[in-house]
C-alpha cells in the first residue's frame, strides 16, 4: 500500500464518510474549499495507487474506496510506531502523556481494557 499525501488523506476521509460519491460530492464534503479539477486529479491518483475505484455512468464516474478506513489506520499507526516510537507502545503512550494529550484517567481506562482482554 503506497503512502498518501496529506491532500489524498483528506479526500479519502471524505470518501470513507460518503462511501460512494461523484467528484462534485467529494468537493462539497471537504473541510476547505477546493477546485473541482484539483479534487478530480487527486481521486484519479488515489485510483492509480489502488485506494479507490469507480463505477462509470457514461462520462461520469462514481468513486468508492477499495481500502477501508480501519485498514489504512492500522497501517498508518504501525508506520508511526516504527518511525517515531521505535516500535514501543510504552514510548508512544509516554509521549502523549508528556504532551498532555492523554489524562491519567484515560490511562487507567486503557489499563482496564488491557486487563479485561488478557
Amino acid at each position: 500500500m503506497e503512502a498518501l499525501t496529506n491532500k489524498e488523506e483528506v479526500v479519502m476521509h471524505a470518501l470513507w464518510k460518503l462511501e460512494k460519491a461523484f467528484v462534485k460530492e467529494i468537493v462539497a464534503a471537504l473541510p476547505e474549499e477546493n477546485h473541482y479539477n484539483t479534487v478530480s486529479t487527486i481521486v484519479r491518483n488515489l485510483e492509480d495507487k489502488g485506494y479507490v475505484s469507480h463505477i462509470a455512468y457514461g462520462k461520469t464516474h462514481q468513486y468508492y474506496p477499495l481500502v477501508s478506513k480501519e485498514s489504512y489506520t492500522k497501517r498508518f499507526m504501525n508506520l508511526a510506531m516504527k518511525n517515531y516510537f521505535n516500535n514501543s507502545y510504552k514510548s508512544m503512550v509516554s509521549f502523549f502523556a508528556k504532551e498532555e494529550k492523554i489524562s491519567a484517567q484515560e490511562l487507567r481506562e486503557i489499563l482496564e481494557i488491557i486487563e479485561k482482554e488478557n
